[in-house]
């Protein structure tokens, strides 16, 4: 009986000190490597440009990480040169950032410099327009998805039981980028499977408003009946959908068109300037580079070893099925970036 007194008396002890000790709290064995990992690492961006919601949007989010994990962030703005861009990947190398962001112009201009940083021992991710060279991570849209949803709107608003022509034309950006060699692919694989649309135009916007509205209205001019448009970059479309307007067509002329899902995308399809804006939630991915970035960090594996897509899921914003969170605003990113500064 004296045995088990003294044996419950020591579960007793033993219980009441663990008590203490969780009524006090205990540390998380993995904080400390955790945020050493991070410190003082250096986060370098090149995107095509910077000056409009996409780039922005995805800075404003890594800058937010960065600056909460106390590491670096810089920005090499080549304002739409390649050869800038090239200029700045290269200076990068020599620098040795731990982890490079790129925003490929088109898919061969960047592919060798990517190969060397990795060689060097950067990590590189790209965003959004790959580079035929595949790097530790790939993070953005899956434009044959995008083109494939697309074409899909517009067989439904001209296709078959529609009552129109099934005339549609197409608006590229750059026909060398990712963003629309891949997309087209997707349109057309949809578009093969419905002879009742006809392809009357095929051309190439390269990113630009302007040209897209010359495009346009040149269309617009030779095929009055023109049924639908699928556009690639919502700020390119700004003038596709102008020139729409200048013909007097907005509501008969269905645009459908993809972007990164700033407030303009809602605005547009709201007022009826896009019949369709396929978004790729920038702030989405902005979280899922951060999270990217930690994770080859953390896995301290040698650049190049991993070869990772992570795909952005997409949002359909139409004017029946918009909601306050739909869209999202650079400012407030911007402002939540600068909050931890």
């Amino acid at each position: 009986m004296s045995f088990k007194k003294l044996a419950l008396a020591a579960v007793a002890t033993s219980a009441l000190l663990l008590t203490s000790a969780y009524a006090e709290g205990i540390k998380d064995p993995n904080i400390d490597a955790y945020y050493q990992t991070f410190k003082g690492k250096t986060i370098a961006f090149v995107p095509v440009a910077m000056g409009f919601d996409l780039t922005e949007g995805w800075a404003a989010g890594i800058r937010q990480q960065t600056n909460a994990l106390g590491m670096k962030f810089e920005v090499r703005d080549p304002n739409w040169s390649t050869a800038a861009g090239a200029q700045a990947i290269t200076s990068l190398i020599a620098e040795k950032p731990s982890v490079m962001v790129i925003h490929n112009p088109d898919v061969q201009s960047y592919a060798h410099l990517l190969r060397k940083a990795q060689a060097a021992g950067i990590y590189v991710v790209q965003v959004n327009m790959e580079s035929s060279f595949p790097t530790d991570a790939y993070v953005g849209a899956d434009w044959h998805q995008i083109g494939a949803t697309a074409a899909q709107a517009v067989v439904k608003a001209c296709g078959t039981g529609s009552g129109k022509s099934g005339k549609v034309a197409i608006v590229q950006g750059v026909l060398t980028a990712a963003a629309s060699a891949y997309q087209v692919n997707g349109v057309y694989d949809v578009l093969s499977k419905h002879p009742e649309i006809k392809i009357v135009s095929n051309q190439a916007g390269d990113w630009d408003a302007s040209k897209a509205r010359s495009i346009t209205a040149t269309v617009l001019q030779q095929n009055p009946d023109l049924c639908g448009i699928i556009g690639f970059w919502d700020g390119m479309d700004t003038g596709t959908a102008a020139a729409i307007k200048e013909a007097g067509k907005t509501g008969q002329v269905f645009l459908v068109t993809s972007g990164g899902g700033a407030d303009g995308a809602c605005t547009n399809v709201e007022n009826g300037t896009f019949s369709e804006d396929i978004s790729y939630d920038v702030p989405g991915q902005a979280r899922d580079m951060n999270n990217m970035i930690k994770t080859l960090l953390e896995s301290h594996l040698k650049p190049g070893t991993l070869h990772l897509s992570l795909y952005t899921p997409l949002k359909i914003i139409t004017k029946a099925d918009m909601t306050p969170t739909s869209c999202w605003n650079l400012k407030a990113l911007q402002k939540a970036a600068t909050a931890t500064d």
